[in-house]
């Protein structure tokens, strides 16, 4: 019992050895040498920290992937273009995790037969001589290619963590930008040309600093290095510095750029993302004249137009949406999601409508007081009308006069729906056409906006 007491005791010991300073000095030779002890036991860590991050980018991937798809079902590009960095983002950080455990299990594998065999023996293989000395100059001894091992690894691991706080950085200036935006013309309620003054300051402000940064870091901190450049780069350095938070990691990044290594597995790593990409978008045509796309026609139908077939969290209706491909009610129901392009088409045809400021942007429920008043109500009965009179629709030959109201669909979309009558409708296959005013202006008649094919069957 007091041997066992005693085995316990001295592995509790080492333990804290291990995991705690004896010294919190980083100066201190004790500190040193508990850092050089936790660097060769690092690995496990690493392993342990990848395995939990890959499975959290594993489970991050649907919510990443139904923001993308329904920020461009609903056209707005600023939240489609975010949502993309944030998807190559994760593409990026799952390679090098997935890569760092896969090279990570080699340098295990590579031990673990070290234990086995030993050193590579040149002469055992009973190779020519000129394969003898290539193979000795290019591949080496055992320990060597198991110290490059270990090289790629923990470099790997840590850019992964690096390019993280640098989409992190970009984001944080994203919401400082979004956050002054909103304080001027919400908190300060600014207005005309002071409003426009300082936005173009802002701009420029903001606009010149992620220049300057982007450059800086893509030359690895070349603006710091020239006397004059550094002069005018040297307040943007500050004030970005706490923008992206880069006070957090700058000492790993300094670190890793002073190491040749590192520079040179970052400068392999960019073909590699590159790559990726290119591979990304490589499909087979096995048609040369079926194809696959996502614009219905008379002799197309996309699945996205119909209700019943969006299944899937990710699957989003695209422009119009109809129940169903086969309709066996006497009413064919309509639903047109909303898109900034139908507001703009509906300002354009009533003037009236036009607020003197643009509302649509980024805006917070925190300090969001929403008043609606007989006003408000009337322009939106004519925001309404003018709609309907804009947009019409048409089934075969026969035109139908639209009359939608404001409405959301199952799956929470804003949009636009209404009902038509189609008890009269025949049998069989028809073409529902939804009409829509002319990109050109000067065009008199309306251009076909959807085309959608249904089957109409009566019970």
């Amino acid at each position: 019992m007091y041997l066992k007491r005693l085995f316990i005791f001295r592995k509790v010991s080492i333990f804290q050895q291990t995991t705690t300073p004896m010294n919190n000095d980083y100066r201190s030779p004790s500190f040193k040498r508990w850092l050089d002890k936790l660097q060769q036991e690092s690995w496990q860590l690493e392993l342990i920290i990848s395995g939990f991050a890959i499975y959290a980018l594993i489970l991050a991937y649907e919510p990443i992937s139904i923001n993308i798809s329904e920020a461009m079902n609903s056209q707005q590009t600023i939240k489609m273009i975010l949502w993309f960095i944030v998807f190559i983002s994760w593409a990026i950080f799952i390679f090098n995790l997935t890569l760092h455990i896969v090279l990570r299990g080699l340098w295990i594998g590579a031990l673990g037969l070290r234990y086995v065999s030993g050193d590579i023996d040149y002469h055992k293989l009973n190779y020519s001589k000129k394969f003898t000395k290539h193979l000795k100059k290019r591949v080496g001894t055992f320990d060597r290619y198991i110290a490059r091992l270990e090289k790629y690894c923990s470099i790997l691991f840590a850019i992964s963590f690096l390019v993280f706080f640098y989409i992190l950085g970009f984001f944080t200036i994203l919401l400082t930008l979004t956050g002054l935006s909103y304080f001027v013309t919400e908190v300060l309620n600014l207005k005309g040309i002071l409003k426009k003054a300082i936005g173009i300051c802002m701009v420029i402000l903001f606009g010149m600093g992620i220049l300057l940064t982007f450059i800086d870091f893509i030359t690895m901190g070349y603006l710091k290095k020239n006397k004059y450049i550094s002069l005018v780069y040297y307040p943007f350095y500050r004030l970005f510095t706490y923008l992206t938070l880069s006070f957090l990691y700058r000492p790993l990044v300094y670190n890793f750029l002073d190491n040749k290594f590192g520079r040179r597995l970052s400068l392999m790593l960019l073909p590699s993302y590159l790559a990726i990409i290119f591979f990304s978008t490589l499909y087979y045509q096995n048609s040369n004249y079926i194809l696959k796309t996502d614009i219905s026609s008379e002799v197309y139908s996309y699945q996205n137009h119909y209700e019943d077939l969006l299944i899937e969290k990710t699957d989003f209706g695209n422009i119009i949406t109809i129940p169903s491909k086969v309709i066996r009610t006497p009413y064919l129901q309509i639903f047109l999601y909303y898109t900034e392009q139908i507001e703009d088409h509906v300002f354009e045809s009533n003037k009236n409508l036009k607020p003197k400021e643009d509302l649509r942007s980024f805006k917070s429920d925190f300090v969001n007081i929403n008043i609606e008043t007989n006003n408000k109500k009337d322009l939106r009965l004519d925001y309404l009308k003018t709609l309907n009179e804009i947009y019409s629709i048409r089934i075969d030959s026969s035109k139908y006069k639209a009359d939608f109201i404001i409405s959301t669909n199952s799956k929470e979309r804003l949009g636009f729906e209404t009902y038509f009558n189609i008890r009269d409708l025949k049998e069989g296959k028809h073409i529902l056409r939804i009409l829509a005013p002319p990109a050109d202006s000067t065009q008199v008649a309306n251009d076909t906006l959807v085309t959608i094919p249904f089957w109409h069957f009566k019970d």
